[in-house]
């Protein structure tokens, strides 16, 4: 008599495998969501950075001035903070809105869906940017050299933000 060997895999076992790939496959996505978020909020923290430094040439290049007409303002996607003083500036420009394209959304100075909120005069300026993985946090930097997360309740009303001149 002779016997029969089965080679291969029975069902049970393929479908196991593939439950425990579909596992692990879950697990590793989470992780990379939450890894974009945070690579998000180091490239707003970076781009707003070089803003403090790029402020500070164009201060020294204007008579020590950041803004003289003064702006508040806000700003959505891929958009800059105003048009005049240092916001004027083109690395400055370029800087925000790379920025603000990593940027989650919130409501800043009394305005929906939001990005940023800046603010300059001719001795003083800051700059607050909503950060991709929270929401409710921003990532401030001033003209006093503060760098530091901000809450975004602290920031989302006109009657806040007039009577800052630095991150809270």
């Amino acid at each position: 008599m002779q016997k029969i060997i089965n080679k291969g895999f029975t069902l049970i076992e393929l479908l196991v495998v593939i439950a425990i790939i579909g596992i692990l496959a879950a697990i590793v996505l989470v992780s990379l969501g939450n890894a974009r978020s945070k690579g998000a909020d180091a490239g707003i923290q970076g781009n707003l950075d070089s803003i403090r430094t790029q402020a500070e040439v164009y201060s020294s290049n204007n008579s020590n001035s950041y803004d003289p007409t003064g702006t508040t303002a806000t700003a959505g996607v891929n958009a800059a903070c105003g048009t005049t003083g240092i916001w004027s500036d083109p690395t400055i420009i370029q800087a925000v809105k790379n920025a603000n394209n990593n940027a989650g959304t919130a409501t800043l100075n009394g305005v929906a869906a939001q990005t940023t909120v800046c603010k300059s005069s001719a001795n003083a300026w800051m700059l607050a940017m909503v950060k991709k993985s929270d929401i409710t946090t921003t990532w401030c930097v001033d003209s006093v050299g503060k760098a530091k997360d901000v809450a975004v309740i602290l920031l989302d009303t006109a009657a806040e933000i007039t009577a800052i001149t630095a991150c809270p």
